[in-house]
């Protein structure tokens, strides 16, 4: 009692002290990551690692060689774009349409100050947004691939592939205003948002990639996506997926790739099913997921555990790696932070990671907001058109 007393009396301390102001006044880099009980702000950054693919092994590697963390801020956080993991695990990608934004960087943080779950935040300007975005697929570009991909998956090269689309647009953003804002329309569990000079990232990711607690890892697969209605509630959406025959196959599929990937760098007969398939409610939609999780094998690095889970299969497709040739042949534009994890790793190596999906990367001035549905035998080029549009309306809106 005396305990939930003082974490009460913290809470309230937290909502009074106004860090979002003073942080956004300072100008420094910073970054605001969900915790359980609230979110983490992490600034006065000492260092800032730009990777690469030839110092990203070593980045990982070095992480962990001091096993000991005395401090909250003993860990380096950030992203790996997607092009970095596919490199990372022997997957080559031809040379696309670009933006040269850094393909992963990672921040040590000096201090993390602990955030209520109610982020108030006062813009010091006013930005007048530019609301009007383009689309790189249009419903015929995207039925075209959908096809190809269909074909595909009938020859056996693949069972289930996630097609990209991306809205694009020129504009100045107000990150914090973004992501604040975001936070009370459409809370996810793996929300988080950078700041830094140049660019900013704003996400509500509902998907945990990884999570490792000493000799224990979890990972949370999202596979199925229903539009909510007036007519719509969690039992019914649940009813909904447990009798579609195509969420189910797709779901199942995941499922079933995530517990082999686990199953690389964890003891055998130890992957076990969690949780599964419940449903996750969010602002415009609903999802179908399962927790899986498993005991480490000894002496498992925290570049094995990486390697084995990145790129996240879930929004990639199945089987991953052939796959990802698949994808990489036919797409024509870089997918920058999209289908990436950001997260940390402690110096005991525990670490967290999600998938960097629902989310916009601001580089210059220019805003991109990737989405992606998952293509299996049964699907409708129509639907998963559709589909991506729901995943990114809850970002869209933020510019009107």
């Amino acid at each position: 009692m005396k305990k939930k007393l003082n974490d009460y009396k913290q809470l309230k301390k937290l909502t009074k002290l106004d860090h979002l102001k003073e942080i956004t006044e300072s100008k420094k880099p910073f970054i605001i990551y969900k915790s359980d009980k609230g979110f983490d702000l992490f600034t006065n950054f000492s260092k800032k690692i730009i990777l690469t693919n030839k110092n990203i092994q070593n980045f990982i590697n070095n992480i962990t060689k001091n096993k000991s963390k005395r401090k909250d801020t003993d860990l380096f956080i950030g992203f790996f774009g997607y092009e970095i993991l596919n490199n990372l695990i022997g997957v080559k990608i031809k040379r696309q349409k670009a933006i040269k934004f850094p393909k992963g960087i990672f921040y040590k943080p000096e201090k993390r100050i602990k955030l209520s779950t109610k982020l108030n935040y006062k813009p010091v300007k006013s930005i007048k947004f530019n609301k009007n975005f383009k689309i790189n697929l249009n419903q015929d570009s995207y039925s075209n691939i959908f096809n190809k991909f269909k074909k595909k998956i009938k020859s056996g090269e693949t069972y289930q592939i996630k097609i990209c689309t991306k809205y694009k647009n020129v504009t100045q953003v107000d990150p914090l205003d973004f992501f604040c804002r975001l936070t009370k329309t459409n809370m996810a569990p793996e929300a988080f948002m950078i700041k830094d000079k140049n660019y900013s990232i704003i996400s509500c990711s509902p998907e945990n990639l990884i999570t490792k607690k000493k000799d224990f890892i979890t990972t949370k697969p999202i596979a199925g996506t229903l539009k909510k209605t007036k007519k719509l509630n969690k039992t019914k959406a649940l009813t909904f997926f447990k009798k579609n025959i195509k969420e189910t196959k797709e779901h199942n599929m995941i499922v079933d790739m995530e517990r082999s990937d686990l199953s690389k760098v964890c003891r055998p007969g130890s992957v076990k099913i969690i949780k599964k398939k419940t449903v996750e409610e969010y602002k415009d939609l609903y999802h179908y997921v399962s927790l899986i999780g498993g005991k480490l094998k000894k002496k498992i690095s925290s570049l094995d555990i990486i390697m084995a889970m990145m790129p996240g299969g879930s929004v990639i497709g199945c089987p991953k790696i052939s796959t990802l040739n698949l994808l990489n042949a036919q797409e024509k534009e870089g997918r920058n932070i999209y289908t990436g994890s950001f997260g940390y790793i402690n110096f005991n190596g525990d670490m967290r990671f999600n998938i960097i999906i629902r989310s916009i990367l601001n580089y210059q001035n220019y805003s991109e907001i990737s989405v992606a549905s998952g293509v299996v035998i049964d699907s409708n080029a129509k639907h998963e058109f559709s589909e991506n549009y729901i995943k990114a309306k809850a970002l869209i809106d933020l510019y009107k």
